[in-house]
């Protein structure tokens, strides 16, 4: 049996107590996390009616009213925006847009939500960093001129919840 000295015995306590409270830290993070992403799951929950999400003012634009995928890193699905949102405001539990994965069946389920935000319109106001909702940065699409952020509260995403492909999805 290897005996410690009192120096390093403390050393290794104090190494074993610093992992063990950042484990709870990141526990309690993830946890707000959760809470977060349940808040935004109920408040679109009556929107995996595509009906539903239509008459209360979602709808396709033409040039994104298509399935997106990328060969090598999956799908989005299509994306049904309230184009009356696309402003400077983020709220978590009002995303601007949509998105519904394709199935088999030639069905659409509600998948994810995205967050969108005008780039143009952001910087015109003076902001030099990216807009954040939900603790999370969103990125800029320069072909679409916006700041964006999928998160995957309806399907699960290998490749992480706020990645804007799934590869998990297809397109037909």
């Amino acid at each position: 049996m290897t005996v410690l000295s009192q120096p390093l015995f403390r050393l290794v306590l104090a190494v074993l107590a610093a992992a063990l409270g950042a484990t709870f830290v990141l526990s309690a993070a993830a946890q707000a996390d959760q809470r977060d992403l349940a808040g935004v799951r109920a408040a679109v929950a009556p929107y995996h009616n595509l009906d539903r999400a239509m008459a209360d003012g979602w709808d396709w634009v033409p040039g994104l009213d298509h399935c997106f995928e990328h060969p090598q890193l999956g799908g989005m699905g299509y994306h049904l925006i309230d184009a009356s949102r696309l402003d400077l405001t983020l709220d978590p539990h009002r995303p601007e847009a949509l998105v519904y994965v394709p199935l088999p069946n030639g069905t659409l389920r509600l998948g994810a939500v995205e967050w969108i935000v005008p780039a143009e319109a952001w910087h015109d106001a003076g902001h030099t960093g990216p807009p954040t909702v939900l603790d999370q940065h969103l990125h800029l699409n320069e072909e679409l001129g916006v700041y964006v952020l999928h998160a995957w509260i309806f399907e699960r995403n290998p490749a992480g919840m706020f990645e804007d492909f799934n590869p998990r999805v297809s397109c037909p």
